[in-house]
């Protein structure tokens, strides 16, 4: 879009009629508000190289924070201008891009144009080092390498020398100094004992989000263990008839959440946070649930807990996870909770301490269910169970709340019918 100034023409011109000025216009991208506790965000990766005309709705990079990874659309039409590097850490409401707007270019470069044929290259006759056309990694690679270059056939666009075609004549030249002495002892490369590379931003964002975690509350835990006979029992004889009528199978995550609400009913001082110098008690059952996936953990919240099914929450669970490991989860869906459970079991942990997640003021850790032998009305018996392990902020849940919290969850979980008649 172009506004148009009026300028007079200067004494030189005859007649005083205006001439027009175009003057075209840049329009900011900045960096957008993605939640009240997050200040910043870092800039992941952009889409849209430098100086390349872009259209309105087109995705133009992609920025991350702790909790999600958003992508940015342009939503005008024009030439993109960066203004950061993928990596910066940059502040909410920070410009981030800048389109100058206008028409598509003629040459723009979205129309595909042909593939450039590759000619295969001559032979570069000896001592013509300085004519031979090589990309500058080749160049490198053959030097530390001590490969004469006039040597090797380019394979690039117009017989350019590329990398590959470098590496590939010191594999050949290093396979004809072996043939040539088949006396010599086989070597062995010895392996990297090391590999460096650099935090993701999200990684980055998540680490520091833990260890805040940990010097801002008084974290303590508490473990008990739980019976999964009457769970396991109950899940064997109505599976097939939940999933005809539900459509969905039924976990265990459903039993641990619902049995969650009712010892935050039980204990409400579990179900509370700090905010400033105030306690903020929630009544509200929103819960946390930890997804891992390749980027990272991932909480989304199941909403109103107390008043879904059993299939409502299965449902929910699914749906999340599809979201977390394809990247389309919102910020909405992972704010808001007032606890979290975790699930370490699933990866084979008997027994853990898992971390808060701010503001919440406890956490429930779920793991591996295991036969182990047990005492049941004085007799030595072979049961499945679980070790659960509550980590709770100290400043707000005393020791005999967090006991009793835990106690009530396993009630609930060894005599699941106790939460279908509220006891």
């Amino acid at each position: 879009m172009s506004k148009k100034l009026l300028i007079s023409k200067p004494s030189f011109f005859s007649a005083a009629a205006p001439y027009i000025l175009s003057v075209k216009m840049a329009h900011e991208i900045k960096i957008p508000s993605v939640g009240e506790s997050i200040t910043s965000a870092t800039l992941g990766q952009w889409h849209r190289d430098d100086g390349e005309y872009v259209k309105a709705g087109e995705v133009i990079l992609t920025i991350e924070t702790d909790k999600i990874s958003t992508e940015l659309e342009s939503d005008k039409a024009g030439v993109l201008k960066h203004l950061a590097k993928e990596g910066d850490e940059l502040d909410i409401g920070a410009p981030v891009a800048q389109i100058e707007e206008g028409e598509a270019p003629v040459d723009s470069g979205n129309e595909k144009k042909p593939e450039p044929k590759t000619e295969k290259a001559e032979p570069a006759e000896p001592g013509r080092d300085s004519e031979i056309k090589a990309t500058p990694v080749a160049k490198k690679i053959a030097e530390d390498e001590g490969i004469d270059l006039s040597s090797v056939s380019g394979t690039g666009t117009g017989g350019k020398i590329t990398k590959a075609d470098v590496v590939g004549a010191s594999s050949d030249e290093r396979d004809s100094e072996e043939a040539a002495e088949p006396a010599a002892a086989p070597k062995t490369e010895s392996p990297k004992r090391t590999t460096r590379r650099k935090m993701s931003p999200l990684r980055r964002k998540i680490a520091s989000h833990l260890v805040n975690a940990q010097q801002e509350a008084a974290i303590l835990s508490t473990f008990n263990e739980c019976d999964m006979t009457e769970i396991m029992a109950l899940r064997k004889r109505v599976q097939d008839d939940f999933i005809a009528r539900h459509d969905v199978k039924l976990g265990f995550m459903s039993f641990f959440i619902k049995a969650t609400v009712e010892a935050l009913k039980a204990v409400p001082g579990v179900n509370a946070q700090i905010d400033g110098d105030e306690f903020v008690e929630n009544h509200f059952y929103d819960i946390g649930v930890a997804v891992g996936t390749e980027k990272g953990l991932f909480v989304p919240v199941v909403r109103d807990c107390d008043a879904k099914s059993f299939a409502d929450i299965e449902k929910d669970i699914i749906a999340y996870a599809g979201k977390a490991r394809d990247g389309s989860i919102s910020l909405g869906d992972l704010s808001g909770g007032v606890f979290t459970i975790t699930n370490g079991g699933i990866y084979g942990s008997l027994l853990s301490t898992p971390i808060l997640n701010p503001p919440q003021s406890g956490i429930l850790g779920m793991h591996s269910i295991q036969q182990r032998p047990v005492a049941l009305n004085g007799e030595v018996v072979i049961r499945p169970m679980m070790y659960l392990a509550l980590s709770y902020d100290h400043r707000i849940v005393d020791g005999k709340e967090a006991v009793t919290f835990l106690v009530r969850l396993k009630e609930c979980l060894e005599h699941p019918e106790r939460m279908l008649f509220g006891i």
